[in-house]
């Protein structure tokens, strides 16, 4: 994954970040919390701000898609690249049909990622 274009992309806003890894597990600490404002706007029945926290998540998801480094990283990117992909897709069904547990599906996935990505980064670390 090219950490470096995604962690140079968020540098521009925020100074405080401390690594190109920290920034991957801010990003999918995001997903996280923008689903959880789709899920609140859902269950108020507000389809305007449902649609705004989804496109959130998924401009996420696309700019972590948009990192991956095919060449450098190979299998683990192609198997990032569909699993991105296919929760970008989760998250579309999720705002077209109004579903909090497509929402829900997308959250499993990327607390999975989430705690995967901090146990290999504490791992590299230590």
């Amino acid at each position: 994954m090219n950490n470096a274009l995604a962690y140079n992309t968020y540098a521009q806003n925020d100074v405080s970040i401390e690594s190109p890894q920290k920034l991957i597990e801010m990003l999918y600490e995001g997903i996280l919390r923008f689903n959880m404002q789709a899920k609140r706007a859902i269950e108020k029945d507000d389809i305007e701000k449902r649609t705004y926290w989804i496109n959130r998540s998924a401009a996420v998801l696309t700019e972590l898609l948009n990192t991956l480094n095919m060449d450098a990283d190979g299998d683990l990117s192609h198997y990032l690249e569909g699993l991105y992909t296919h929760q970008l897709h989760q998250l579309n069904q999720a705002n077209t049909e109004n579903s909090s547990e497509k929402i829900n599906d997308v959250n499993r996935v990327i607390k999975g990622l989430l705690e995967a990505w901090r146990e290999s980064t504490q791992v590299a670390v230590g």
